[in-house]
């Protein structure tokens, strides 16, 4: 379940499709802004719940979980996807030759 969530946390600054299946835009130049990947953090990080829950359901009765438990998965979540964000953003780029 961690390796779903290190894949799916750094998903958004790999790719410029869409979850990484469908295209952003039509015009094939067009780069997704930052608040697009951060909303589609925001969904995966609900998707990796629902995958972690419907493990959990199947091996046994769940958990109740309060607001604690989210805010920290949330925090790991995104702590999680800064390798991405570091490769998108941050990296230097070596001038054109």
């Amino acid at each position: 379940m961690v390796a779903v969530g290190l894949i799916a946390a750094n998903l958004p600054f790999a790719s410029e499709r869409v979850f990484a299946v469908l295209p952003y835009r039509r015009a094939p130049a067009v780069i997704k802004p930052l608040w697009f990947r951060l909303i589609e953090l925001a969904l995966l990080y609900g998707i990796t719940l629902v995958i972690g829950r419907a493990i959990e359901a199947r091996f046994g009765p769940v958990a109740p979980q309060e607001w604690q438990f989210f805010a920290v998965t949330a925090c790991l979540f995104v702590v999680a996807a800064y390798p991405g964000f570091v490769f998108r953003y941050l990296r230097r780029r070596s001038p054109a030759r």
